[in-house]
């Protein structure tokens, strides 16, 4: 298991989240082409078949696969009905494991499309992507790819709605992510360019969005061996903790935070929130 180099923090402040915590995504206006939330992440791994199964001891389900002469290029895992965790193999072309891209999802991609590149930003084309929702991306200062995506009718993800979600999914919401850069001014004015309210937290950036301000991403700057974490809601991180370990994996838990690697490495932190109570998102600590 690889140890995390560093603490990040997210708001410390209360904030109240809607069940599934994307009443913000699901009620915004057809006509904005504002981003909503995180539609999906998305990693290489080495292992298809061990990610897979990682991810079903988590309780969440493989959704949908693309599949071309016999050999699956894409496993589409379902956190909820508006986010996905997408998993790639590797190829003929060795590339790194890990973190590919975050796709943010908008209402209308082409008025976005439009807007990034009113604001010099070059995004590529809108077009169909194989699962049948809308898509366009661009690179981050740190030529990270970030996608934009448009869920569409009778699209792969749209005909999946109330399937595969099943009881044992320890958490249902995908709150964000901790994101190492290489200039954390550059990457703030990426960011907000992209619509991103960005506040400044001693020498991090969080970032959140108008229409869904319980997503948190932490920026901070990069250091040696750093990785993306990322952030899940439970309702009992005890009860998570005791889940994860019955089902076979290695975890810690501390206080109301529950650390677990899948088997590449890639780090995956569940914060308690609760049910009923303001959720409050605390400090992420080491180990």
């Amino acid at each position: 298991m690889k140890q995390m180099t560093q603490c990040i923090v997210l708001a410390a402040s209360a904030v109240l989240l809607a069940p599934l915590g994307l009443a913000a995504q699901a009620a915004a206006p057809a006509q904005s082409p504002d981003l909503t939330g995180i539609a999906h992440v998305a990693f290489r791994v080495s292992d298809l078949d061990k990610e897979v199964n990682f991810f079903g001891k988590l309780g969440f389900e493989e959704a949908f696969s693309n599949v071309e002469n016999g050999r699956t290029l894409e496993v589409f895992i379902k956190v909820n009905d508006r986010q996905f965790i997408e998993i790639y193999p590797q190829d003929d072309r060795p590339r790194p494991l890990g973190f590919m891209h975050a796709c943010y999802e908008s209402a209308d991609l082409n008025k976005l499309h439009d807007k990034y590149v009113s604001e010099g930003l070059h995004p590529t084309q809108v077009r169909k992507a194989g699962a049948g929702n809308l898509i366009s991306s661009l690179l981050d200062p740190d030529s990270r790819t970030v996608e934009f995506t448009q869920y569409m009718p009778g699209s792969r993800h749209m005909e999946d709605r109330g399937l595969h979600l099943g009881d044992r999914r320890v958490s249902d919401t995908l709150l964000g992510f901790e994101l190492p850069v290489t200039n954390l001014d550059a990457a703030e004015k990426f960011y907000s360019k992209l619509g991103f309210d960005a506040e400044k937290d001693g020498p991090n950036y969080r970032l959140s969005i108008p229409a869904n301000p319980d997503l948190r991403i932490e920026l901070h700057s990069a250091r040696a061996n750093d990785q993306p974490q990322f952030l899940f809601s439970v309702d009992d991180a005890h009860r998570a903790a005791d889940q994860l370990h019955h089902a076979g994996l290695k975890v810690q838990r501390d206080n109301k935070l529950v650390f677990v690697h899948d088997p590449d490495g890639n780090s995956f932190v569940l914060l308690e929130t609760g049910t009923r109570n303001p959720r409050r998102l605390i400090p992420w600590k080491k180990w």
